[in-house]
């Protein structure tokens, strides 16, 4: 208990001594960014740019639609370094400021950068232990994975987890957090960001037992046949052409005032590598939901995970039992498919039938979506539940789930939701 009110300590002294300001701007007077018809994009042409994308699928209600992207070459790194500290490992973490966290200062990894941070376009500071993850060739974890697939196009963020006998005694925004510490701090509200479920996702330990309700063949089959049965075709459009919505020079906006908006933003945050910067940011209009439906089978947990195809990413890829960015009022829904209604209902929020295993509110990630929350929801149903399952849909157990998550085939609600409730089993 006394480590843990340490780190609450550290926490809010953190958050006193890096302050951060910022104040909405409108997109066409946001310094050093360029606001055209075609898109936004930064005068340097050396950080993300957003643009259009005219999208065309079989999967969806809504057979074509347009929206913006968010385009950004080159992956970034996201980094952890640990150490073994009597019987439990430990993890140097980094109190960090983002302009778009509701709560402003979250737990990061130890590095968190993007490529043109981490080269120093911005003409800033260092970023510090950046030198671990590019020289060192020995990783517990190295693997590149995508990220939300409706808000960026083919972005993908190198995930590293290395070891580390050097004796490193961190500033006071970094700190040593113990996984026992980690397993509570996943159960509370945006304190770790997402930045740091991502890379504890593809750090998880297997079981000793699995016994699978279908061999790995047998799911790589069902992927393939996803994948011919359902398509996703992307052509870029300038912003202007957008169907249904509008360009202003306030923001971008969709005509129903619903799925999401850009807006520009003003930071000073003097604790940063730049202390000042402007941007446009996602601003989402409500609260998102990814939810897995797990059940024992074989005396294994199995989870229910479905195939999606989304804009961002050539092929399909495996998701939550359900995921929607809209949970408010779910039942009038109309882009939500009835099967995720169903499920919802009966097993996700009806308190005769739940069986909680996680339930928490986590922040998307605050470098690029403004004051976005998603809710991670894990429930148990009985081993004797019989449910229909659509074709999309398949059983996958524990073993399973990391094998893929290994294989980059899951996306990133689906790793997370998973790791959630997964910390005991970090390396």
């Amino acid at each position: 208990m006394k480590d843990l009110k340490k780190i609450y300590n550290w926490l809010k002294i953190q958050k006193n001594k890096q302050k951060i300001f910022f104040k909405e701007k409108n997109l066409s007077d946001l310094p050093l960014w360029i606001y055209k018809s075609e898109k936004i994009f930064h005068s340097s042409k050396k950080f993300f740019s957003i643009i259009g994308l005219r999208v065309i699928s079989n999967f969806y209600k809504y057979k074509s639609w347009d929206q913006p992207i968010i385009y950004q070459n080159g992956s970034g790194i996201l980094g952890i370094i640990r150490r073994n500290i009597g019987s439990q490992p430990e993890y140097l973490m980094k109190a960090n400021v983002e302009p778009g966290n509701i709560n402003k200062l979250q737990i990061s990894p130890t590095v968190q950068a993007t490529k043109s941070n981490y080269t120093r376009v911005h003409g800033g500071k260092k970023i510090k232990y950046l030198q671990y993850f590019l020289k060192i060739k020995k990783f517990l974890t190295n693997s590149k994975q995508t990220e939300q697939g409706f808000n960026y196009l083919l972005k993908k963020n190198k995930n590293i987890l290395i070891n580390s006998n050097i004796t490193i005694t961190p500033s006071d925004r970094y700190k040593w957090i113990k996984r026992t510490h980690l397993i509570h701090l996943i159960k509370k509200k945006n304190i770790l960001n997402m930045d740091t479920l991502s890379v504890f996702s593809c750090s998880l330990q297997k079981n000793k037992y699995d016994q699978p309700d279908s061999s790995i063949a047998e799911i790589n089959k069902w992927l393939t046949k996803m994948n011919k049965k359902f398509y996703i075709k992307i052509k870029k459009i300038n912003l202007i052409n957008m169907k249904n919505w509008t360009l202003s020079n306030k923001n971008i906006l969709h005509n129903k005032k619903s799925y999401f908006s850009i807006i520009g933003i003003n930071v000073l945050a003097k604790s940063r590598e730049v202390s000042y910067w402007s941007q446009p940011i996602i601003q989402h209009r409500s609260m998102h939901f990814a939810g897995f439906v797990t059940k024992k089978i074989n005396s294994t947990v199995h989870y229910l995970v479905k195939f999606i195809v989304e804009p961002g990413y050539k092929s399909g890829s495996i998701t939550c039992s359900v995921k929607t960015s809209n949970i408010s009022n779910y039942e009038k829904n109309k882009n939500l498919s009835t099967k995720s209604k169903f499920l919802l209902k009966n097993f996700f929020f009806n308190s005769k039938k739940l069986s909680i295993k996680y339930d928490a509110i986590q922040s998307h990630e605050g470098g690029r979506f403004y004051k976005s929350q998603i809710r991670y929801m894990v429930v148990e149903i009985k081993e004797k539940q019989e449910m229909h399952l659509d074709k999309n849909y398949k059983w996958i157990s524990q073993n399973q789930m990391i094998s893929l998550i290994k294989k980059g085939v899951l996306d990133i609600e689906a790793r997370l939701c998973f790791a959630c409730l997964n910390f005991d089993k970090i390396i």
